[in-house]
């Protein structure tokens, strides 16, 4: 089988997490640098089989985009012109912040510890991912 990555994109870093080749389970794979994220993407694609590519998609409480939704829509199409084979799904990402940033805590890290974004980023996309395996998986 081949793997699904989950992509929690920001303007500074994205955080990225992939599941293993039968799809069973969610970890996280790295936190890159937003401008090198579409290079890296190249090189895994070309080192790993990927079936299909999650994108959060940033939603106020009422259901309306976020701030950040133009930003994302841009990432999309520029995703989607580079890897036209790579079918995209775009995933709410309500909470995913918020949740990774308790499981720095229940994890036991120190506060300076817990101030890593690159992990809480590289978390918000495991939960992401876990949280699409979960709903959408037989």
């Amino acid at each position: 089988m081949s793997r699904i990555l989950a992509i929690d994109y920001g303007s500074k870093r994205t955080g990225l997490a992939v599941t293993d080749e039968l799809q069973l389970i969610a970890s996280g794979l790295t936190t890159v640098d937003t401008p090198q994220l579409m290079d890296f993407l190249a090189r895994y694609f070309a080192a790993e089989k990927v079936s299909k590519v999650l994108i959060g998609e940033p939603k106020q409480m009422n259901g309306q985009p976020s701030q950040s939704a133009p930003l994302i829509a841009a990432f999309v199409t520029q995703f989607s012109t580079q890897f036209p084979t790579i079918p995209v799904e775009r995933v709410d990402e309500r909470f995913t912040s918020k949740m990774a940033a308790q499981t720095l805590i229940d994890s036991g890290l120190r506060k300076k510890q817990r101030q890593n974004k690159a992990l809480l980023d590289e978390i918000a996309a495991t939960i992401l991912l876990q949280d699409y395996l979960v709903r959408f998986k037989i």
